[in-house]
């Protein structure tokens, strides 16, 4: 499985770039970390990874300080299940100080 992922400002309307992101399997260990480029993208991982519920946690709140705003969310943790451990995984954020969306993109 590869897994990648794309965050938005939608305050700024640019991409969330300078975010860490971190996939933990389901133990809870990190399978892979990084930092989203100018474009808000990272890809986490191009390597097969087992079965099972993964979680990305964006370090949303160290990132929102560096731009000298407030928000709600210290991070985000998006839980998603990997089926099928062959395919490609997109999960991107679309976020704002109050809310967050999320998708499984392509």
């Amino acid at each position: 499985m590869s897994v990648s992922t794309h965050v938005l400002d939608a305050v700024a309307g640019r991409p969330a770039a300078g975010m860490t992101v971190r996939l933990l399997d389901d133990a809870g260990e990190v399978v892979a970390a990084g930092v989203t480029d100018a474009d808000g993208r990272c890809r986490l991982t191009e390597d097969p990874t087992a079965a099972g519920p993964h979680r990305i946690v964006f370090g949303t709140g160290e990132w929102a300080a560096g731009l000298g705003r407030e928000t709600f969310w210290p991070e985000v943790v998006l839980t998603f299940a990997v089926r099928e451990p062959a395919e490609h995984h997109h999960v991107p954020l679309l976020l704002s100080p109050f809310a967050y969306s999320t998708y499984r993109g392509s």
